[in-house]
């Protein structure tokens, strides 16, 4: 006789997982809350039909008036076909620009126009909304000390 699937279902979801090695490790726990962040996060960047690499860009060119493709692409390790696609379609949504950088025409210097900084507003303002519901449960200073730790391992040379 077998055991009907909703059975068997509620006994597995009652069943207690032993934690394993990998709940001491770094780099699963980065993993795992980076899965639990990206999912609010992208929720807040699909209202503005942007991707993280998208609001990233915008960012950094909005931070940085007249940076080239290749520094923007360097600042996010973005490869620069990967930045070429990004840029184009934030020109195409006519909220960046490419200009001609002063002194030298070989390069373009990318600005954030007048409805790219309005629209960088209004978004970083949900990130910052985001920001808050996923870091609810730390203090201001465990939120920067987090951060620290995180910039410190960027930074570590493997």
């Amino acid at each position: 006789m077998s055991v009907p699937q909703n059975k068997r279902r509620a006994n597995d979801e009652d069943r207690v997982v032993k934690q394993t090695d990998l709940y001491g490790l770094i780099g699963y726990n980065i993993k795992r809350s980076y899965m639990h962040i990206h999912k609010d996060f992208k929720a807040t960047l699909d209202e503005f039909n942007l991707t993280q690499r998208t609001f990233s860009v915008l960012s950094v060119v909005i931070e940085n008036p007249n940076i080239s493709q290749s520094d923007v692409g360097r600042a996010l390790a973005i490869e620069r076909s990967g930045t070429v696609v990004i840029v184009d379609e934030l020109e195409q949504r006519d909220l960046i620009s490419r200009d001609k950088a002063p002194g030298d025409r070989r390069v373009h210097a990318l600005n954030a126009t007048d409805k790219g900084r309005a629209f960088y507003a209004k978004t970083l303002e949900a990130v910052y909304g985001h920001e808050k519901r996923v870091s609810k449960r730390l203090s201001k200073e465990e939120r920067l000390t987090l951060i620290s730790l995180l910039e410190k391992i960027q930074g570590e040379e493997i």
